[in-house]
């Protein structure tokens, strides 16, 4: 019986589909200037999460390949953000294993991140599960907003009611205020 059980639990280390990585980051808004991201990728689930412990700045970012929506519950708002992938200009889920890798133990080297701004409709969202499981299990209970990419020459009107999200070296999104509201 022993024996069954050591196999069975070897067996689950191998066929593991997840891996997780983490990069210490700097210069994103802590009192000493430093933080951590952990980037998880889920390769049988089609999932990548990127976790950001940043002090009252920290976030946590779900991007689901299967359904194309990705999320970002941003702590300091107490608030879940969701929008549709830009799949131009966010990594699939294969090069983003590969970028991580590369990037794990350097610093902001290379070209500089894509941006990717949205418009945060003030309007909460009613039923989360219209997003798939796993941006539902994320947002539950939390107020939940949709945000709406803003195309390159018009991201200067928004830029003083932001909330930046940089995902290692490699993507910058920010997700802006339209109105006065509380997400």
């Amino acid at each position: 019986m022993g024996f069954t059980v050591l196999i069975v639990g070897l067996l689950g280390l191998l066929a593991a589909p997840g891996f997780a990585y983490t990069i210490n980051i700097n210069g994103d808004s802590n009192v000493d200037g430093s933080g951590q991201q952990s980037v998880s990728i889920n390769g049988v689930h089609n999932v990548a999460n990127i976790d950001n412990n940043n002090g009252w700045d920290s976030w946590n970012s779900l991007w689901d390949y299967e359904n194309s929506f990705a999320a970002t519950r941003l702590f300091a708002k107490k608030s879940c953000i969701v929008h549709k992938m830009n799949k131009d200009a966010m990594p699939s889920l294969q090069d983003l294993d590969t970028l991580v890798k590369q990037q794990k133990g350097k610093g902001p080297e290379g070209a500089s991140p894509k941006d990717l701004m949205y418009s945060i409709n003030p309007t909460r969202v009613e039923d989360v599960n219209t997003f798939g499981p796993k941006i539902a299990s994320m947002c539950r209970g939390i107020p939940t907003y949709v945000a709406e990419e803003i195309p390159g020459p018009n991201q200067p009107l928004y830029s003083k009611k932001c909330y930046t999200a940089n995902i290692l070296w490699i993507l910058r999104m920010s997700f802006c205020e339209t109105s006065v509201e509380t997400y």
